[in-house]
Protein backbone atom coordinates (compact mmCIF):
# COMPACT_ATOMS: atom_id res chain seq x y z
CA UNK A 1 0.00 0.00 0.00
CA UNK A 2 1.33 3.39 -0.94
CA UNK A 3 1.49 6.19 1.80
CA UNK A 4 0.25 8.79 -0.57
CA UNK A 5 -3.29 9.91 -0.17
CA UNK A 6 -5.58 8.49 -2.95
CA UNK A 7 -7.92 10.97 -4.45
CA UNK A 8 -10.24 7.91 -5.30
CA UNK A 9 -13.68 7.65 -3.78
CA UNK A 10 -13.79 4.77 -1.28
CA UNK A 11 -15.74 1.03 -1.09
CA UNK A 12 -16.77 -1.23 1.17
CA UNK A 13 -17.66 -4.39 0.29
CA UNK A 14 -18.11 -7.54 2.76
CA UNK A 15 -18.38 -10.89 1.44
CA UNK A 16 -15.55 -9.95 -1.18
CA UNK A 17 -13.35 -12.75 -1.36
CA UNK A 18 -15.97 -14.86 -3.73
CA UNK A 19 -19.05 -15.37 -5.37
CA UNK A 20 -20.72 -12.21 -6.38
CA UNK A 21 -19.02 -9.99 -4.08
CA UNK A 22 -15.70 -10.86 -5.22
CA UNK A 23 -17.08 -9.57 -8.77
CA UNK A 24 -18.46 -6.15 -7.69
CA UNK A 25 -15.32 -5.73 -5.79
CA UNK A 26 -13.48 -6.18 -9.08
CA UNK A 27 -15.81 -3.55 -10.83
CA UNK A 28 -15.98 -0.99 -7.89
CA UNK A 29 -12.00 -0.98 -8.17
CA UNK A 30 -12.20 -0.82 -11.76
CA UNK A 31 -14.52 2.15 -11.73
CA UNK A 32 -12.38 4.35 -9.73
CA UNK A 33 -12.68 3.40 -6.37
CA UNK A 34 -10.41 2.24 -3.68
CA UNK A 35 -11.54 -0.60 -0.83
CA UNK A 36 -11.99 -2.04 2.43
CA UNK A 37 -12.58 -5.56 1.07
CA UNK A 38 -13.53 -8.28 3.84
CA UNK A 39 -13.78 -12.08 3.93
CA UNK A 40 -14.24 -14.47 6.78
CA UNK A 41 -10.84 -16.54 5.31
CA UNK A 42 -7.45 -15.68 4.14
CA UNK A 43 -8.75 -15.68 0.94
CA UNK A 44 -9.49 -12.12 0.92
CA UNK A 45 -5.56 -11.56 1.07
CA UNK A 46 -5.63 -13.13 -2.38
CA UNK A 47 -8.89 -11.21 -3.71
CA UNK A 48 -6.75 -7.89 -2.62
CA UNK A 49 -3.97 -8.53 -4.75
CA UNK A 50 -6.44 -8.96 -7.57
CA UNK A 51 -8.51 -5.71 -6.75
CA UNK A 52 -5.04 -3.85 -6.36
CA UNK A 53 -4.25 -5.30 -9.80
CA UNK A 54 -7.32 -3.71 -11.09
CA UNK A 55 -6.48 -0.58 -9.96
CA UNK A 56 -7.83 0.02 -6.15
CA UNK A 57 -5.52 0.81 -3.10
CA UNK A 58 -6.84 -1.99 -0.73
CA UNK A 59 -7.13 -2.44 2.69
CA UNK A 60 -8.34 -6.30 2.96
CA UNK A 61 -9.88 -6.84 6.67
CA UNK A 62 -10.31 -10.47 7.80
CA UNK A 63 -13.49 -10.63 9.70
CA UNK A 64 -16.44 -13.09 11.16
CA UNK A 65 -19.16 -10.85 10.63
CA UNK A 66 -21.17 -13.36 12.35
CA UNK A 67 -19.61 -12.37 15.35
CA UNK A 68 -20.10 -8.35 17.06
CA UNK A 69 -16.42 -7.94 17.38
CA UNK A 70 -15.95 -9.01 13.46
CA UNK A 71 -18.42 -6.05 12.50
CA UNK A 72 -16.60 -3.40 14.82
CA UNK A 73 -13.12 -4.45 13.36
CA UNK A 74 -14.04 -4.15 9.59
CA UNK A 75 -15.85 -0.27 10.65
CA UNK A 76 -12.55 0.39 12.72
CA UNK A 77 -10.87 -0.28 9.53
CA UNK A 78 -12.91 2.04 7.84
CA UNK A 79 -12.32 5.05 10.20
CA UNK A 80 -8.54 3.82 9.97
CA UNK A 81 -8.60 5.56 6.20
CA UNK A 82 -9.85 8.99 7.48
CA UNK A 83 -11.91 8.78 4.41
CA UNK A 84 -15.14 9.45 4.13
CA UNK A 85 -17.10 6.34 2.55
CA UNK A 86 -18.57 6.85 -0.65
CA UNK A 87 -20.02 3.51 -1.45
CA UNK A 88 -20.91 0.37 0.75
CA UNK A 89 -21.96 -3.02 -0.15
CA UNK A 90 -23.50 -5.39 2.67
CA UNK A 91 -23.20 -8.47 0.54
CA UNK A 92 -21.94 -11.19 2.86
CA UNK A 93 -24.11 -14.07 3.29
CA UNK A 94 -24.65 -17.86 3.39
CA UNK A 95 -28.05 -20.52 3.87
CA UNK A 96 -28.30 -23.98 5.01
CA UNK A 97 -29.90 -26.99 3.47
CA UNK A 98 -31.43 -29.63 4.70
CA UNK A 99 -34.66 -30.19 6.83
CA UNK A 100 -35.50 -27.75 10.08
CA UNK A 101 -35.73 -31.16 11.82
CA UNK A 102 -32.28 -31.97 10.97
CA UNK A 103 -30.32 -29.04 10.64
CA UNK A 104 -28.28 -27.39 13.67
CA UNK A 105 -30.03 -24.73 15.98
CA UNK A 106 -26.46 -23.01 16.04
CA UNK A 107 -25.62 -23.07 13.07
CA UNK A 108 -28.97 -21.40 12.20
CA UNK A 109 -28.61 -18.37 15.08
CA UNK A 110 -24.89 -17.45 13.36
CA UNK A 111 -26.47 -17.48 10.02
CA UNK A 112 -29.06 -15.17 11.82
CA UNK A 113 -26.09 -13.23 13.15
CA UNK A 114 -24.23 -13.16 10.05
CA UNK A 115 -27.39 -12.18 7.34
CA UNK A 116 -29.85 -9.97 9.68
CA UNK A 117 -27.80 -8.82 12.75
CA UNK A 118 -24.58 -7.70 10.61
CA UNK A 119 -26.46 -6.25 7.88
CA UNK A 120 -28.08 -3.73 10.68
CA UNK A 121 -25.05 -3.44 12.47
CA UNK A 122 -22.92 -2.38 10.06
CA UNK A 123 -25.51 -0.79 8.30
CA UNK A 124 -25.87 1.65 11.06
CA UNK A 125 -22.23 2.76 10.82
CA UNK A 126 -22.48 2.97 7.55
CA UNK A 127 -25.86 5.42 7.57
CA UNK A 128 -24.71 7.53 10.36
CA UNK A 129 -21.27 8.20 8.49
CA UNK A 130 -22.66 8.71 5.39
CA UNK A 131 -25.41 11.06 6.55
CA UNK A 132 -23.09 13.26 8.21
CA UNK A 133 -20.99 13.73 4.57
CA UNK A 134 -24.97 14.14 3.10
CA UNK A 135 -23.63 11.81 0.48
CA UNK A 136 -23.12 7.64 -0.02
CA UNK A 137 -24.41 5.01 -2.09
CA UNK A 138 -25.46 1.73 -0.22
CA UNK A 139 -25.86 -1.29 -1.92
CA UNK A 140 -27.45 -4.61 0.32
CA UNK A 141 -27.41 -7.92 -1.17
CA UNK A 142 -30.77 -9.71 -0.43
CA UNK A 143 -32.17 -12.65 -2.80
CA UNK A 144 -34.82 -14.07 -5.10
CA UNK A 145 -35.53 -16.19 -1.83
CA UNK A 146 -36.81 -13.09 0.04
CA UNK A 147 -40.12 -13.19 -2.03
CA UNK A 148 -41.11 -17.29 -1.13
CA UNK A 149 -41.10 -19.13 1.62
CA UNK A 150 -38.16 -21.65 2.00
CA UNK A 151 -38.55 -24.73 2.92
CA UNK A 152 -35.27 -27.03 3.49
CA UNK A 153 -33.87 -23.34 3.57
CA UNK A 154 -35.90 -22.74 6.47
CA UNK A 155 -34.42 -19.99 7.97
CA UNK A 156 -32.62 -18.27 4.77
CA UNK A 157 -35.36 -17.36 2.89
CA UNK A 158 -37.21 -15.23 6.25
CA UNK A 159 -33.77 -13.30 7.00
CA UNK A 160 -33.27 -12.33 3.15
CA UNK A 161 -36.82 -11.08 3.36
CA UNK A 162 -35.56 -8.94 6.45
CA UNK A 163 -32.30 -7.71 4.62
CA UNK A 164 -34.77 -6.63 2.06
CA UNK A 165 -37.72 -4.85 4.04
CA UNK A 166 -34.87 -3.24 6.06
CA UNK A 167 -33.21 -1.99 3.05
CA UNK A 168 -36.20 -0.50 1.14
CA UNK A 169 -36.75 1.26 4.50
CA UNK A 170 -34.11 2.44 5.53
CA UNK A 171 -33.71 3.80 1.82
CA UNK A 172 -36.63 6.19 2.54
CA UNK A 173 -35.39 7.37 5.97
CA UNK A 174 -31.96 7.75 4.12
CA UNK A 175 -33.23 10.23 1.06
CA UNK A 176 -33.25 13.52 2.67
CA UNK A 177 -29.60 13.06 3.78
CA UNK A 178 -28.72 12.63 -0.10
CA UNK A 179 -27.75 8.84 -0.04
CA UNK A 180 -29.14 5.96 -1.52
CA UNK A 181 -30.04 2.31 -0.42
CA UNK A 182 -30.46 -0.47 -3.40
CA UNK A 183 -31.41 -3.90 -3.23
CA UNK A 184 -29.92 -7.04 -4.63
CA UNK A 185 -32.00 -9.42 -5.37
CA UNK A 186 -30.09 -12.53 -7.24
CA UNK A 187 -31.89 -15.99 -8.24
CA UNK A 188 -29.25 -18.88 -8.34
CA UNK A 189 -25.68 -18.05 -8.89
CA UNK A 190 -22.45 -19.65 -10.39
CA UNK A 191 -21.17 -19.02 -6.95
CA UNK A 192 -19.76 -22.01 -4.10
CA UNK A 193 -23.07 -20.59 -2.32
CA UNK A 194 -25.41 -23.68 -2.34
CA UNK A 195 -22.36 -26.31 -1.74
CA UNK A 196 -21.35 -24.02 0.93
CA UNK A 197 -25.09 -24.71 1.74
CA UNK A 198 -24.96 -28.38 1.96
CA UNK A 199 -27.08 -28.34 -1.06
CA UNK A 200 -25.14 -30.38 -3.77
CA UNK A 201 -27.75 -33.19 -3.56
CA UNK A 202 -30.46 -30.95 -4.47
CA UNK A 203 -32.02 -29.11 -7.51
CA UNK A 204 -29.80 -26.59 -6.89
CA UNK A 205 -27.08 -28.69 -7.27
CA UNK A 206 -24.14 -28.73 -10.01
CA UNK A 207 -26.42 -29.49 -12.70
CA UNK A 208 -28.72 -26.58 -12.36
CA UNK A 209 -28.49 -23.93 -14.75
CA UNK A 210 -27.22 -20.73 -13.08
CA UNK A 211 -27.35 -16.72 -13.23
CA UNK A 212 -23.70 -15.57 -14.23
CA UNK A 213 -21.94 -14.19 -10.87
CA UNK A 214 -20.48 -11.74 -13.03
CA UNK A 215 -23.48 -10.13 -14.60
CA UNK A 216 -25.51 -10.07 -11.21
CA UNK A 217 -22.62 -8.48 -10.01
CA UNK A 218 -22.71 -5.83 -13.11
CA UNK A 219 -26.81 -5.65 -12.59
CA UNK A 220 -25.64 -4.88 -8.80
CA UNK A 221 -23.35 -2.22 -9.09
CA UNK A 222 -25.12 -0.13 -11.97
CA UNK A 223 -28.16 -0.07 -9.73
CA UNK A 224 -26.34 1.49 -6.78
CA UNK A 225 -24.78 3.69 -9.00
CA UNK A 226 -27.74 4.93 -10.34
CA UNK A 227 -29.28 4.78 -6.80
CA UNK A 228 -32.29 2.56 -8.02
CA UNK A 229 -34.24 1.55 -5.08
CA UNK A 230 -34.27 -2.15 -6.30
CA UNK A 231 -33.03 -5.07 -8.72
CA UNK A 232 -33.40 -8.45 -9.38
CA UNK A 233 -30.09 -9.72 -10.25
CA UNK A 234 -30.11 -12.80 -13.50
CA UNK A 235 -31.15 -13.31 -16.63
CA UNK A 236 -34.90 -12.95 -18.08
CA UNK A 237 -36.14 -15.85 -16.47
CA UNK A 238 -34.85 -14.77 -13.36
CA UNK A 239 -36.87 -11.36 -14.10
CA UNK A 240 -39.81 -13.04 -14.82
CA UNK A 241 -40.02 -14.98 -11.72
CA UNK A 242 -39.66 -12.07 -9.54
CA UNK A 243 -42.64 -10.62 -11.42
CA UNK A 244 -44.84 -14.04 -10.62
CA UNK A 245 -43.69 -14.11 -7.35
CA UNK A 246 -45.75 -11.31 -6.91
CA UNK A 247 -49.34 -13.01 -7.43
CA UNK A 248 -48.56 -16.65 -6.75
CA UNK A 249 -49.97 -18.03 -3.12
CA UNK A 250 -47.24 -18.22 -0.73
CA UNK A 251 -48.19 -21.73 0.18
CA UNK A 252 -47.82 -22.62 -3.63
CA UNK A 253 -44.39 -20.74 -3.56
CA UNK A 254 -44.17 -22.93 -0.56
CA UNK A 255 -44.52 -26.46 -2.15
CA UNK A 256 -42.51 -25.33 -5.37
CA UNK A 257 -39.61 -24.40 -3.48
CA UNK A 258 -39.92 -27.60 -0.89
CA UNK A 259 -39.38 -29.98 -4.97
CA UNK A 260 -36.15 -28.13 -5.61
CA UNK A 261 -34.75 -27.65 -2.25
CA UNK A 262 -35.39 -31.27 -0.39
CA UNK A 263 -32.71 -33.74 -0.55
CA UNK A 264 -32.65 -36.31 -2.78
CA UNK A 265 -32.33 -39.73 -1.25
CA UNK A 266 -28.67 -41.18 -1.30
CA UNK A 267 -28.10 -44.35 -3.21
Amino acid sequence: MSSTPSTRPLALVTGASSGIGYEIARLCAANGFDLVATGRSERIDEAAEQFTRDGAHVTPVRADLAEANGVESVWKAVEATGRPLDAAVLNAGRSIGGAFLDTDLDDELSLISLNVTSVVHLAKHVARHMAAHHAGKILITSSLSATLPTPYETVYGPSRAFTRMFALGLREELKEHGVTVTTLLPGATDSDFHARAGMNNTAFGPGMKKNSRKEVARQGFIAMMKGRAEIVGGDAATKRTAVEHRFLPETYKAARHATRAKPRPQD
